[in-house]
Parts: C-alpha cells; sequence; structure tokens
C-alpha cells in the first residue's frame, strides 16, 4: 500500500483517538499514556456460515476497505475490541471481529460435530469466515487464543495474511512440548490448566465460569480497575452452550491429554516444527501483564519478516487491546504500512 494513503489512516487514527480520548494523542505509541475509549457496544452483530460454524461477528468501517479481522482469546469475546474497531473504521478499515467456536452467538452447524477447542481448528475456523466473507487477504490481530490463532494462519497460509499484529509474540505450540515440565514458579502460573485436566475441573468452569473468568481477569491484568458492566457483557458469550466443551478440550489437547481430530492431522505436523512467520509482523507486551507470556527476546528470530516488538507501559496486562486500544489499533495501522 502507498505510504501516503497509510499516512492519512495514520492522521484519521490519531483523529479518533483524540475523539474518544477527549486529550491530544501523538500518532505515535504514547507507551506510558494509554488510551482507553468508551464505547460500550458494537452495532448489531451478523451471522454468517462458514465451515463448521454459524460465526457470530461485529463489523465496522467500509464495505470495500482493506479487511482486519480480530480476534480475542479465552476468558474474553469480541469486547475487547470494542474501542479498537470505531478508531479503525473510522481510518477507513473493514473490520470484522468474529466470536470464536465456544463464545456469544457462534454456533456450530451441526449437533454430531465434535467440540473440538484445539488451536489449529480455531486457524482452520478464520480461514472459513474469510472464505465466507470472501476476504482473500487480511491483516490479522489478537491476543492470547487470538494471537495463537493469527500466527497459525500466518505460518499456515502465509498469502492469506497481509500482515500480523500478535500480542505475546509467537504463541505456536504442540503437544509434545505441552508434555514438558516447568520450573515450578512457571507450573504454578498455570494452575488452571491443571485444574482443567481433571473432571473436577470440568465441573467446577462449568458451574463458576463467570467467577472463574473475573479471577482470571484480576490475575492477569491486576493494574485494570475494570468495572462490572465491562466485565458482564463479556460473560455473557461464556453462556454459549459448547463454551466449556471447547474451553476444557482445548487445555486438556495443549497437555497431551485429549485427542485431536484427524482432519487437522497435518497442519499439527507442520506446526510441530516451530515454523517461521514471513509476514510483516509487530509484537506486543503489557508491562503488567499477569499471565503467562514468553519473553520478547525469546522468539523475536521466529518472525523473518519486517518485524518489530513494542512493550506498551502504563500497567497494561494481559487484555492489551481493550486497556490499550489506542496502542493496539496503531500496530495494526503501522503494521500495514510495512
Amino acid at each position: 500500500m502507498p505510504e501516503t494513503v497509510n499516512q492519512n489512516r495514520r492522521r484519521v487514527l490519531a483523529a479518533t483517538v483524540m475523539t474518544i480520548a477527549a486529550a491530544q494523542v501523538p500518532t505515535a505509541v504514547a507507551a506510558d499514556a494509554p488510551v482507553r475509549g468508551t464505547s460500550t457496544s458494537f452495532g448489531p452483530l451478523k451471522q454468517v456460515n462458514a465451515g463448521l460454524l454459524n460465526v457470530g461477528y461485529a463489523e465496522a468501517g467500509p464495505a470495500g476497505g482493506p479487511p482486519v479481522i480480530l480476534l480475542h482469546g479465552w476468558p474474553y469475546d469480541i469486547y475487547s475490541f470494542v474501542d479498537v474497531a470505531p478508531v479503525l473504521a473510522s481510518a477507513g478499515y473493514r473490520v470484522i471481529v468474529p466470536y470464536l467456536r465456544g463464545y456469544g452467538t457462534t454456533r456450530f452447524l451441526s449437533p454430531e460435530t465434535f467440540r473440538n477447542g484445539q488451536p489449529s481448528a480455531l486457524a482452520a475456523d478464520v480461514i472459513a469466515l474469510m472464505d465466507a466473507l470472501q476476504i482473500k487477504k487480511a491483516i490479522l490481530a489478537g491476543f492470547d487464543w487470538g494471537a495463537r490463532t493469527a500466527n497459525i494462519v500466518a505460518a499456515l497460509w502465509p498469502e492469506r495474511c497481509k500482515a500480523m499484529v500478535s500480542v505475546s509474540g509467537y504463541l505456536i505450540g504442540n503437544q509434545e512440548a505441552g508434555k514438558l515440565p516447568l520450573p515450578p514458579k512457571a507450573e504454578l502460573e498455570w494452575w488452571y490448566q491443571f485444574y482443567f485436566a481433571t473432571e473436577r475441573g470440568r465441573a467446577g468452569y462449568d458451574k463458576y465460569r463467570h467467577d472463574f473468568a473475573k479471577l482470571i481477569w484480576q490475575l492477569a491484568s491486576p493494574q485494570w480497575k475494570f468495572d462490572d458492566a465491562t466485565f458482564d457483557r463479556s460473560a455473557a458469550s461464556f453462556d454459549n452452550p459448547d463454551h466449556v466443551a471447547i474451553v476444557i478440550h482445548n487445555y486438556r489437547w495443549r497437555l497431551g491429554l485429549a485427542q485431536g481430530e484427524p482432519r487437522y492431522d497435518d497442519l499439527e505436523k507442520k506446526l510441530a516444527g516451530g515454523p517461521v512467520i514471513t509476514v510483516p509482523t509487530i509484537t506486543l507486551e503489557g508491562d503488567a501483564n499477569g499471565a503467562p507470556h514468553p519473553d520478547p527476546s525469546a522468539y523475536a528470530k521466529k518472525f523473518s519478516g519486517k518485524y518489530a516488538h513494542r512493550t506498551i507501559t502504563g500497567g497494561i496486562g494481559h487484555n492489551l487491546p481493550q486497556e490499550a486500544p489506542q496502542a493496539f489499533a496503531q500496530a495494526v495501522v503501522d503494521v500495514d504500512g510495512y
């Protein structure tokens, strides 16, 4: 894309953020002054049949704009991007924010389909969604499960990914790596993964899913003072009838305690080698991320295209796009110009 066009988007981005924040914000990332917006809702949600799913998603911006797909994590939902989407839409992007399988209004088309949470299945869902929406190539941006999903799409289908923004960097893993023990402090950070490995954990998450999610929010973003209304907007998406099955299978699969599906075996074989990502990428990290995450130096060499890393300061935790929407949106616009 010509730099002049991208500069126009940067100017619109800056103007939009200033309107939302009611304060002047430079176009460069203000790392020590994250700007939180005031949006509380998207427009009417849309539904589309895509692959195995009927996907619920929010859409903003001009239909002919460069597409950006924003991917949420667990235990979060599309509202992580409620302040990012309008900024990007005002900058001229077509913004698509889907509920992942097991969240919100996304449903399986068949009751017979295995409720599979393995990472390659979620990535295949994104490709199916792009096909359904006739999107040949898009910028992908996400965090947590969403960052891992974007990583996999960029690694296995680079022709479909124009560029990527990934919170916490390179998150592609495999079952064999998941079986290896970590030092005790690192194992402690994954306490919920071991809880989910038990039947008690599955039942407990099912019974207390909202309380559980709120605890994760507090632990993963210890300096984010979200209110009940903010949490409740996202927590409603966990009432999806497939939510518990997808979450439990995801974490059990990662530990090698649950099988995947043969249809994804070829993808998993490719991912097991830790493929290098060739598309232009910006990785982000919050300075107060309380969730397990790798050090940026550990994954920098996993990106062979134009690459930059940004640490966003100011008490930013794991849910970076909702805690620092200006910095996240800025990264999307900047990586588009790479």
